[in-house]
């Protein structure tokens, strides 16, 4: 039983010179206890993919169709005071800088006692005790003292402890963390990622962790979605995508990684760049930079297909080939 379900997502941007499609029908699921990981380029939709999960797409960005269903309830049709609700109680939110994720004007106490009350059936002093026990269970030491403390009296990493307490308050099912590392010093990494990894395993929670580090992903994460130009290239087993991509791209990225091994002086590139949204080509959007192109990637765009232990939208997995 999954349970995050996002089938056919579709965002688009309204612009004066015609609409943007960003997601373009993105299909996949989490289980209980499953950290999922979403990786690709800066503007693939990953951002945009957690954005619109959690409710909070920035206008004129909106859901065109599509469904997100999150255990067996659809939730992307809901009115924003329902979604208020649901976010923060049945899903949490990791992002990036947890500068902008806390109130400098407010104690880091108080935050969390504030969100406590704000979903659970407990008193001040009780939700003052959880949040405590929120503080010590994501490692922040002399969390009885510090609790009272403001965001910029702790480092960096604290803070995103902070952060990650916050969006644990009131047990949520699902997490949806955006590049909750990138700011951090890679110990300080290490440390975030074993935190999730802990929390997801002790509450059963399901993560989607939205990063662009294939470092981060080997490390954390159950299966991995490779996003290019807002569609899904590639998912599956991590290990297996990792050790044997099957979509070109997928494969530029894994090469890409500098491998200690090995003395080279260059590192590999996929040539070329992420179309922009009103340029995507016209088949397979990787097709201009792809090196195993044949004339059916420039006519027909690829759905998933089965690709050994993972599922690739690419036509070398279908029995017509590029040709």
């Amino acid at each position: 039983m999954s349970l995050l379900q996002v089938k056919n997502l579709v965002v688009e941007f309204p612009t004066r010179r015609g609409t943007l499609r960003a997601l373009d029908h993105i299909s996949f699921d989490i289980a209980p206890g499953e950290i999922l990981g979403v990786v690709g380029e800066s503007g693939a939709g990953k951002s945009l993919t957690g954005a619109a999960i959690i409710g909070l797409l920035e206008p004129p960005g909106r859901i065109a169709s599509g469904e997100i269903w999150l255990e067996g309830q659809r939730i992307d049709n809901l009115a924003a005071a329902q979604m208020r609700h649901i976010r923060g109680k049945r899903i949490g939110a990791i992002f990036q800088d947890p500068l902008t994720s806390l109130n400098p004007l407010y104690s880091v106490g108080k935050q969390l006692t504030e969100t406590i009350l704000a979903h659970l059936p407990v008193s001040a002093d009780e939700a003052r005790a959880r949040a405590i026990r929120l503080l010590e269970d994501t490692g922040i030491p002399a969390a009885a003292e510090r609790i009272d403390h403001f965001p910029h009296q702790f480092s960096g990493g604290m803070r995103q402890r902070v952060v990650i307490a916050l969006a644990l308050a009131a047990e949520p099912q699902l997490i949806v963390a955006d590049e909750p590392t990138t700011a951090l010093d890679v110990s300080i990494q290490a440390q975030i990622i074993s935190l999730l990894k802990t929390i997801c395993k002790q509450r059963g929670a399901a993560v989607m962790l939205i990063t662009h580090d294939m470092g981060v992903i080997a490390e954390t994460c159950d299966r991995v979605a490779v996003l290019y130009a807002g569609r899904v290239a590639e998912i599956g087993p991590v290990h297996e995508v990792i050790n044997h991509p099957a979509h070109p791209y997928t494969a530029g990225l894994m090469a890409a990684i500098p491998d200690m091994s090995q003395d080279r002086e260059r590192l590999h590139q996929i040539d070329g760049a992420m179309p922009r949204l009103n340029a995507i080509p016209p088949g397979c959007a990787f097709n201009p930079r792809c090196t195993k192109v044949g004339p059916r990637c420039h006519r027909e765009r690829p759905e998933l297909l089965a690709a050994g232990a993972t599922q690739a939208a690419c036509w070398l997995h279908d029995a017509g080939g590029v040709a």
